[in-house]
């Protein structure tokens, strides 16, 4: 039996989003503009990279074509010809630009309503809202309260939180509250608690995550996060492929945040390693394990969280240079009927103003030893991803998305 195996690169979106001017977006190209940026010789730093963007494998896979797809013009050093799998783009057609309506929409379910955000005012939070976390959380009071960088408002509040014992709560133009506390001093289990507590207030607010986000550090300036976050989301809708697995009884694993991302249902074998190396070697272990018919789902977060967010142009190419030297090594893995995909849930152009996500189309690469190369026209939902895993599989439809159709050298074993 066929297996599948969908890989999303956090953030990584292409550009072309139709909607993108709904969000003040209009313009921005997470790939095109990194690969820009190189080409010019501005995504190179010391001890880190230099030259264009350098991605031979994803590339090969249709990087180019699904570029092209979406934005109607070539990323410089690519091609518009995929050599070994089929290259498209698609359009997010949920409601916002965040890490849950992204994961959703690719297993086949785009978020049936619209989310609830903070306003950016200080303070952000609602009085009655605070009051109950307060209360609640036992606390003697919260930090921030407003729109930051997580980075940021750490770096300003942490000493104070330290003094005082007060969490750091903020927020962004997505759907999500984040609290950040000191692992040792505030303590790591009782953030957890606290979000938990959080998720329950919030619930009604329709927020999408709840997301604990530890530090550790005694001052000013040494301040750093910790790889211990953890993401409380709101259930997702039935139906996606994750449920039409579990209910067919396949063989399921999940790697890095997607246990969070689907609030822990029908998420099967749950890994989370510390960054997107640990995670593509437990995807490598995971692929001599995994059944007939099972099925693979691995976030990548790093992107996003390490380069993204901090509008980091020659990190972010790092990081996506690190990652093609590895697909060789998955491809290796793929027997004669899988298939792997590679996507993305977002934008996070690191060119772009400000620190938040993207509106952006996402690459939608397709591959596995039996498939013929292509490059296809853009596709008008994430969903078609769910749907194309489905279809592979053997599985009932999701409910939303279109199977892609793919050529093949030979019938599937």
């Amino acid at each position: 039996m066929p297996r599948a195996i969908v890989i999303v690169l956090d953030s990584f979106g292409i550009g072309g989003a139709p909607d993108a001017a709904a969000y003040g977006d209009a313009g921005s190209d997470t790939f095109g503009h990194i690969a820009a940026a190189c080409a010019r010789g501005e995504g190179g730093r010391l001890g880190l990279r230099a030259g264009p963007l350098h991605l031979p494998n994803l590339d090969a896979l249709g990087l180019g074509a699904a570029g092209l797809a979406a934005t109607g013009k070539l990323a410089p050093g690519f091609s518009a010809k995929p050599s070994r799998g089929v290259g498209t783009a698609a359009i997010e057609t949920s409601k916002g630009k965040d890490t849950p309506s992204g994961h959703w929409e690719i297993a086949g379910c785009p978020a049936p309503f619209n989310w609830g955000c903070f306003p950016d005012t200080v303070p952000s939070f609602p009085a009655d809202l605070t009051a109950a976390i307060i209360r609640e959380g036992k606390l003697p009071g919260i930090l921030g309260d407003r729109h930051a960088p997580g980075t940021a408002i750490i770096e300003e509040f942490g000493e104070e939180s330290l003094a005082t014992g007060k969490p750091i709560l903020y927020t962004s133009v997505d759907s999500v509250l984040q609290i950040a506390a000191h692992e040792e001093h505030f303590g790591i289990e009782r953030l957890y608690d606290l979000c938990r507590i959080c998720r329950t207030l919030v619930d009604p607010l329709m927020i999408g995550r709840v997301i604990a986000r530890p530090f550790v550090g005694s001052s000013k300036g040494n301040f750093q996060r910790t790889p211990n976050r953890k993401d409380l989301a709101i259930p997702p809708p039935a139906g996606n492929v994750l449920d039409r697995c579990a209910e067919a009884g396949r063989d399921i694993v999940t790697i890095g945040k997607i246990g969070d991302i689907f609030a822990h249902r029908s998420t099967g074998a749950e890994r989370k390693g510390k960054s997107n190396d640990e995670h593509i070697a437990m995807a490598l272990a995971a692929l001599d394990t995994l059944g007939d018919g099972g099925f693979m789902f691995v976030n990548l977060v790093d992107f996003d969280t390490e380069y993204g967010h901090r509008r980091d142009v020659p990190g972010y190419a790092a990081c996506l240079e690190a990652f093609d030297r590895q697909v060789p090594g998955l491809e290796a893995k793929l027997r004669d009927s899988d298939l792997l995909v590679v996507t993305a849930d977002h934008g996070n152009d690191p060119t772009w103003r400000g620190a938040d996500h993207t509106r952006e189309c996402a690459p939608l690469l397709l591959t596995g030893p039996a498939i013929i190369p292509a490059a296809l026209g853009r596709r008008s939902t994430f969903a078609d991803i769910g749907a194309t895993v489905a279809s592979h599989l053997g599985l009932p439809p999701t409910p939303a998305g279109t199977p892609i159709v793919l050529r093949r050298l030979r019938p599937r074993a």
